[in-house]
């Protein structure tokens, strides 16, 4: 029986599953976060995390950990996959390995491997799409400085924006200044703005204050309510860009998304009336996570286009 593997190496966990030729998902592990690899501890984190999202698939689908071999893996990481290849040989046995970024396994996953797009909005942002004939076209992903547009570090930019206009007597009335302060315990929001700038508050400790511009538009604040739908407005264009670039006018292709921001019903729901907008778009939630997306790559690489059957209920 050949053996495929595929694995989101992300941020915060890694997820593996295990499939045969035909498709079936035998069995899933998760570990520890393996994205980052250093010189000094990044080989003992990668394989750490291996090792423990491995044990438990090959457990839950009964094969033996210490002579499994694959014909076939596809891995995808946050932040790329430079210098990572050797690390994942010397850990997982296959005859193939494919090696890309977390966000090519998440497009293959949330449109089920068929052709189309998808936006990602999470600390970040970016879009992908991919069409019949295989060519991709990829938008934004530019960071924190440059991009990012409707990513949850720049919403959460603008909310601090429109809380020191405020605070200085600029700007309109909103309830984001008192949920900021209430979140983040400083003492006035110029604070807060010297404080994004320390080690205490990276990226994604920042953007994960977007869920109050959320709950303030939920209560009708007007100006959580315009940052939110200017989000989605910028994730809808650079969608609409991919589109035109891959697919005919009118041409059917899968429109989906992935990301915290889109837990936000008022952004996404935005966001899907902009994307369908377009005609041919078929808008709909993800169809599977990134870790079955990398188990579709695995398997369409040796040549199968197997449909996934016996997957757990976890997707995004």
């Amino acid at each position: 029986m050949a053996l495929y593997l595929g694995v989101d190496g992300g941020q915060s966990s890694t997820t593996a599953l295990i499939a045969d030729e035909a498709g079936r998902v035998l069995g899933r592990g998760t570990g520890g976060p393996c994205n980052h690899v250093g010189k000094a501890e990044g080989r003992a984190r990668f394989q750490g995390a291996m090792e423990q999202c491995l044990n438990e698939a090959a457990t839950q689908a009964a094969l033996d950990r210490q002579t499994l071999a694959f014909r076939g893996v596809c891995m995808g990481f946050s932040g790329g996959a430079e210098d990572k290849e050797t690390y994942l040989r010397e850990t997982v046995r296959a005859e193939n390995y494919l090696l890309t970024t977390d966000a090519w396994i998440a497009l293959t996953g949330a449109t089920g491997g068929a052709p189309g797009l998808m936006t990602i909005s999470g600390t970040g942002s970016i879009a992908l799409g991919r069409n019949a004939a295989g060519r991709t076209q990829r938008v934004g992903g530019w960071g924190y400085i440059f991009g990012d547009e409707g990513g949850g570090f720049d919403i959460v930019r603008q909310a601090l924006r429109a809380a020191l206009r405020e605070e200085e007597g600029w700007g309109p009335e909103t309830a984001l200044r008192a949920k900021l302060l209430d979140a983040s315990y400083a003492p006035d929001i110029n604070t807060l703005l010297h404080w994004f700038y320390t080690d205490d508050w990276p990226r994604a400790r920042v953007a994960s204050l977007a869920r109050l511009v959320d709950e303030a538009a939920r209560e009708g604040d007007a100006c959580s309510v315009e940052i939110l739908h200017n989000a989605a407005q910028q994730l809808a264009t650079m969608a609409a860009v991919v589109r035109e670039s891959l697919f005919a006018p009118g041409e059917p292709a899968a429109a989906s998304y992935v990301g915290g921001v889109f837990h936000s019903e008022i952004l996404r729901n935005r966001y899907r009336m902009l994307v369908e907008l377009e005609e041919g778009n078929c808008f709909a939630a993800p169809v599977y996570g990134p870790a079955e997306g990398a188990l579709i790559e695995a398997l369409r690489a040796d040549g199968i286009s197997a449909t996934l059957t016996c997957l757990s209920a976890k997707r995004p």
